[in-house]
């Protein structure tokens, strides 16, 4: 199936794009990597009359130390991620997340920014995110915003950006002397998440958890973080016993989605049950 009929921007900086955005808003979408829109559009399930492309504009697509952070431009791609020293030495557990995004070909084509951007409630990278309590800058025509991860998300397909404001940049900490793990579940390795979680883990000197944050996606209608068991872990010596019944409560106040894929009652088992691996595999990473 083919698109329906839309007119192509190709701006070279980002004030172009902002007010190519600016005119258009609702009717028009950006375009970073293609790898969900694109698909969106044959499938005529998306159908902008206006699309603009944002892969040209310079300096979206860098990696970069800035202090205690780590800056990650909106069309650095999954590839980059995945093969950055930079990442695999301050922040491994986006590398992690990224090399298990879709294919190859996916990984090379596919952006960071776009897939935040997109806010598939299945997606990977989302989980990442929460886990690592990043930023997100906003640019539009009123100015620049930094935007909480937690606050990032709204619900499926839909985030906190304005209809004309551009995702620029993912801000995220440094994680020196931290441990992290991405696990998912799903039907093939290279499709969305059942079920996927990101787990950031600080051991104190006392072998107790000093500080932990976990991302959840696929399970509901938005990617979240799983509070509940945050804080039955915090403080905590995380032998098997205390990590499963801290991911009993990773559903706790959440609308589990069912599907083709998986019952409510299913993947609300496989969010316990990754959740306790993903633990336990950043326990020992």
């Amino acid at each position: 199936m083919y698109s329906n009929k839309f007119e192509y921007f190709s701006p070279k900086s980002l004030e172009e794009a902002l007010a190519l955005m600016s005119t258009y808003q609702d009717d028009a979408k950006v375009l970073a990597g293609g790898q969900s829109l694109l698909s969106l559009m044959k499938l005529r399930l998306a159908n902008p009359k206006y699309l603009i492309d944002i892969g040209r504009i310079a300096d979206l697509n860098t990696i970069r130390a800035d202090g205690d952070k780590l800056s990650i431009g909106a069309l650095v791609t999954y590839a980059q991620i995945k093969d950055s020293d930079l990442l695999r030495n301050k922040c491994r557990l986006l590398p992690k997340t990224a090399s298990v995004v879709g294919d190859a070909q996916v990984r090379n084509r596919g952006t960071l920014g776009g897939s935040l951007a997109h806010a598939d409630p299945h997606g990977d990278m989302p989980a990442a995110i929460l886990a690592l309590q990043a930023e997100l800058k906003a640019v539009g025509p009123k100015g620049t915003r930094w935007i909480k991860a937690d606050d990032f998300f709204v619900t499926m397909f839909s985030t906190a950006l304005a209809p004309d404001e551009i995702l620029t940049e993912i801000r995220v900490p440094a994680l020196d002397g931290e441990r992290s793990a991405y696990l998912k579940a799903a039907r093939r390795p290279s499709d969305f998440a059942m079920v996927g979680v990101a787990v950031r883990l600080k051991i104190a000197s006392s072998q107790t958890c000093d500080q932990i944050s976990v991302g959840v996606t696929g399970v509901s209608d938005r990617p979240y973080r799983g509070s509940s068991v945050e804080q039955a872990l915090r403080g905590q010596k995380l032998d098997a016993k205390v990590i499963e019944n801290a991911a009993a409560r990773v559903t706790e106040g959440v609308d589990v989605v069912e599907d083709v894929n998986a019952s409510q009652e299913f993947r609300a088992h496989l969010a316990r049950l990754y959740t306790a691996r993903a633990v336990q595999a950043a326990l020992q990473s």
